[in-house]
């Protein structure tokens, strides 16, 4: 079973909601899931309701509960097989942050690190290097995955990271492996070479996010192919805000047809066409057929759309998740309405 998901995709698709909807489906039973946000926008901050995440780990939620907003972890349901409450916990990573935890784990700087922060160095340091910012952005969640308690237990079951949009996942997971090739000896390297035996390892999986639309289906079709070419471990795709297809196959063939006789007979059965009034007083001039026939073709469009999406993701041969569309937003009560919906849908 995999305990390092990291969720990517498109922007716009929702990946940091199903990051977070992941975290809270994985900490069933007592156990304890890491979030961890390496994008530096607070999202996870926004989608749990909290105040913005601080450089370090804090429990953000408890899953499942009767209340959300309420739970702690001592919650437990009595009897029926419902799971006991796990954590969520949260953690923001600040390049920066990273840098001087490196610099003091490896090489012991101390006040150093901190003289280094207020010369600048650090930001020089990331700027001229731009791959240094993503070897100690994975490298702070896959020391997360490794932490062992005094008892020699696994602190997190899982950590879910809120990774970089599918466009860049791969060249951002991969950057340890360039690394480890230009440093060829030396805490560097070692570290390097430590964070790509995670996250090449059956412990990974890299889950995609998109929608059933044409350029995210595409750029997850372009992204699996990136990542198994880089050798790391691709997970499932979620299908994110699905909608429910309104018209039967039938109905949506009419539709798409823009059969004015179909929709006719379908009014005509509910009474409601002819050259007379019918039970709701509404004739054919009243105009009701070509409204119909424009909403249901652009229905029928989109159910087509989606098929075609549809298969194009199973031809990936990887599990598939769907998740749907809440009108309403997602809210915090939303987001646990998510992580059932996942759990439901099996092991990711």
């Amino acid at each position: 079973m995999s305990r390092l998901h990291v969720v990517s995709g498109k922007g716009g698709t929702g990946k940091t909601t199903v990051a977070a909807a992941l975290a809270l489906a994985l900490a069933t039973e007592g156990r304890r899931t890491l979030l961890v946000e390496v994008e530096g926008r607070q999202g996870i901050a926004q989608v749990f309701e909290t105040e913005a995440l601080p450089y370090e780990e804090r429990k953000i939620a408890v899953a499942p509960g009767p209340d959300p907003r309420g739970a702690s972890r001592g919650d437990s349901a009595g009897g029926g097989g419902t799971p006991r409450a796990g954590e969520v916990h949260a953690l923001a990573i600040d390049a920066e942050r990273a840098l001087l935890d490196y610099l003091q784990m490896f090489y012991k700087l101390g006040g150093a690190g901190r003289a280094l922060k207020k010369l600048g160095a650090i930001d020089f340091a990331t700027t001229i290097a731009p791959g240094l910012r993503d070897v100690l952005l994975t490298g702070k969640a896959c020391e997360a995955v490794r932490r062992k308690d005094k008892r020699g237990r696994y602190v997190y079951d899982a950590v879910v990271m809120d990774a970089p949009p599918t466009g860049r996942i791969t060249r951002f997971l991969n950057v340890n492996d360039e690394v480890a090739g230009l440093a060829k000896i030396g805490p560097i390297h070692n570290q390097a070479q430590a964070v790509m035996r995670v996250l090449k390892s059956p412990e990974t999986a890299v889950h995609l996010v998109t929608l059933l639309e044409e350029m995210p289906v595409q750029e997850t079709v372009d992204g699996v192919a990136e990542l198994r070419a880089a050798g790391l471990p691709v997970g499932g795709v979620v299908i994110n805000m699905t909608r429910p297809e309104v018209l039967g196959t039938g109905e949506v063939d009419i539709a798409a047809n823009g059969a004015r006789r179909g929709i006719a007979e379908a009014l005509a059965g509910a009474g409601l066409s002819g050259g007379r009034r019918g039970a709701a007083g509404v004739t054919w001039a009243d105009g009701l057929i070509d409204p119909l026939l424009e909403e249901a073709g652009e229905h029928a469009q989109r159910v087509d759309l989606e098929r075609t999406g549809h298969a194009e993701l199973a031809g990936l041969g990887l599990p598939t998740y769907e998740l749907e569309l809440l009108p309403e937003g997602v809210d915090l009560a939303g987001l646990y309405r998510l992580a059932r919906d996942l759990r439901k849908q099996g092991p990711i």
